[in-house]
C-alpha cells in the first residue's frame, strides 16, 4: 500500500493534490514510455546526488513510484512529480519504474512539480522563483493564493520574485550555487549588484560581509569617502572585506590619525579583540 505523507508546514502538499487529481492506476511502466514534465520547476540536477540515489535504487529498489499523466505524444506518460528517482533508474540499469497514473491538466502538473520541490528543498532560490511566477503569469495566481498553497509567508513569494529582476550573469551565478540566495537579496536593486556579486565569489564573502560591503557603496558613506587618499580607500576597503565590518581611517597631513571599527553585537567585536590579541 502506498502512503503519501503532508510534510508539515507545506500548504497543501502532494497527498492533497494527489487526492484531487484523481488516481487512474498504479501499476509499472517502461523506463522508455516515460518523459519528463515540461512544467518541472528543476532545471539541473546534481550529479553527484544522483549517482547516490542510483546505488540506493540498485540495493533497495524504487520506494515511492513515479508521478505521471497520460501524455498526448509518441510517449504513454509525462513525469510529474519523480524526475529525479526516474533519471536514477536509469543510472541503475533499470528497465522498469513504479507509477501512479493521475488525472492532472497543465496547471496541476506544475503545482506537483513546485510542491514536491520546496518539499525536498531541492530548488535553487531562481528556480523556486521561476516556479512562482509561472503560477502567476500563466495560471492566474496572485502572490497571496502563492503563499497559501506553498504554505509560504508572502514576504517569502515577494522576496523570492525580487531575484528575478537581478542580471542575468547574477542569477546564473545562484543557479552555479557561486553565491547564494541570501547573497542574491542583498544585491537585489543595486547599480553595481555584478561587480559585488564577482567581488563576493572572489573573496569568498558571507553573507554578513556582503551587507558590509554594500553598505559601503550606500551614497551617505561614499560622500564622507570622496576627498580621502585614495591608499586610505584601498585600506579601509581591504580591512572590510577582510574583517566582515565597516573600518574608517582618518589620517592628517602629518601622518596621524585613527582607525574606527564600527561593530553592531558583541560578537563582532570580541572578533576584533582576538584578531589584535594573535597578531601583538
Amino acid at each position: 500500500m502506498i502512503s503519501f505523507k503532508n510534510k508539515k508546514g507545506l500548504g497543501r502538499g502532494l497527498s492533497s493534490l494527489i487526492g484531487e487529481g484523481k488516481v487512474s492506476s498504479n501499476t509499472k511502466a517502461s523506463i522508455s514510455d516515460l518523459r519528463r514534465n515540461k512544467y518541472q520547476p528543476r532545471k539541473k540536477f546534481d550529479e553527484t546526488s544522483l549517482n547516490e540515489l542510483s546505488d540506493s535504487i540498485k540495493s533497495r529498489g524504487i520506494i515511492q513510484p513515479i508521478i505521471v499523466r497520460n501524455s498526448n505524444s509518441d510517449v504513454k506518460y509525462e513525469i510529474i512529480a519523480g524526475e529525479r528517482r526516474w533519471l536514477a533508474a536509469q543510472k541503475a540499469g533499470l528497465h522498469e519504474v513504479p507509477i501512479v497514473v493521475i488525472e492532472a491538466d497543465d496547471k496541476k502538473a506544475l503545482e506537483f512539480g513546485i510542491v514536491e520541490n520546496v518539499q525536498r528543498h531541492d530548488l535553487n532560490a531562481i528556480e523556486e522563483a521561476e516556479g512562482y511566477k509561472r503560477l502567476i503569469d500563466e495560471f492566474s495566481y496572485d502572490q497571496e493564493q502563492v503563499a497559501k498553497f506553498i504554505g509560504k509567508s508572502r514576504s517569502h513569494i515577494t522576496n523570492s520574485l525580487r531575484l528575478l529582476s537581478l542580471p542575468n550573469e547574477v542569477i546564473e551565478f545562484v543557479k552555479e550555487n557561486k553565491i547564494s540566495a541570501g547573497h542574491a537579496k542583498i544585491l537585489v536593486g543595486l547599480e553595481n549588484c555584478l561587480s559585488i556579486s564577482k567581488k563576493i565569489i572572489s573573496k569568498k564573502l558571507s553573507v554578513r560581509q556582503t551587507e558590509n560591503l554594500v553598505r559601503v557603496y550606500k551614497t551617505p558613506y561614499k560622500k564622507l569617502l570622496r576627498n580621502k587618499d585614495p591608499n586610505i580607500k584601498i585600506l579601509e576597503q581591504n580591512l572590510i572585506e577582510k574583517i566582515g565590518m565597516n573600518v574608517e581611517i582618518k589620517n592628517s597631513k602629518n601622518n596621524k590619525g585613527s582607525i574606527t571599527f564600527n561593530y553592531k553585537e558583541l560578537g563582532q567585536l570580541n572578533r576584533i579583540i582576538e584578531l589584535i590579541k594573535q597578531n601583538y
